[in-house]
C-alpha cells in the first residue's frame, strides 16, 4: 500500500456505519469513543488493468475527535478481502508515517491506495488509540466496499 497525506486542524461503543454507493464510490462513517472515522473509496480506472487482474482503489480517510478527551492514533490494522476470499492483514505504526494527536474538535485526513486482483473486495480494521492518561482502545473501522462501477448490481 502507498500512502499520500494531508492534515487539518473524539460513545463507548461503535455506531453502525453509514454506507452509500454509486459509480464505484462508497462511503463509511463509524464512531468509537468519540473518534469518528469517515471513509470514501473510489475505483481508479486509469491506474487499473482489468485484463491483467489489477484493480486499484483509493480510499480517503477523515479521522475526527468528536469526543471530550484528546487521543493519539498510534497504530493501524487493516483486513483486506477480495472477491475470491483471499485475506490480507496489514499492520503498522500510525498512518502515512504519522501518529496524529487529536484534541477534541481536531481532525486528520489522508488518502491511501489498495490494489486488488478482483473487481470487488472490502476493507475493515481499526486504529489503535491512546488517551492522554495512557488508556488504549481500538477505534473500529467497519467493512467498506471496494468495487468497480456496475460490478455490484
Amino acid at each position: 500500500m502507498t500512502d499520500n497525506k494531508s492534515k487539518e486542524s473524539a460513545d463507548e461503543t461503535p455506531a453502525s456505519p453509514t454506507r452509500t454507493g454509486g459509480q464505484g464510490s462508497y462511503t463509511n462513517d463509524t464512531t468509537t469513543r468519540g473518534i469518528r472515522i469517515e471513509i470514501k473509496s473510489t475505483y481508479l480506472s486509469e491506474r487499473s488493468s482489468p485484463r491483467d487482474s489489477q484493480y486499484l482503489f483509493a480510499y480517503q480517510v477523515r479521522i475526527s475527535n468528536v469526543g471530550t478527551e484528546t487521543a493519539q492514533l498510534v497504530s493501524r490494522e487493516w483486513v483486506i478481502t477480495n472477491a475470491e476470499g483471499d485475506v490480507e492483514r496489514v499492520k503498522g505504526h500510525g498512518v502515512v508515517g504519522e501518529q496524529p494527536v487529536l484534541p477534541p474538535g481536531g481532525a486528520f485526513e489522508y488518502t491511501s491506495y489498495c490494489p486488488l486482483k478482483t473487481a470487488v473486495g472490502s476493507m475493515q480494521g481499526s486504529y489503535q488509540m491512546v488517551t492522554g492518561d495512557g488508556e488504549r482502545f481500538d477505534a473500529q473501522i467497519m467493512p467498506f466496499t471496494l468495487a468497480v462501477p456496475n460490478a455490484l448490481n
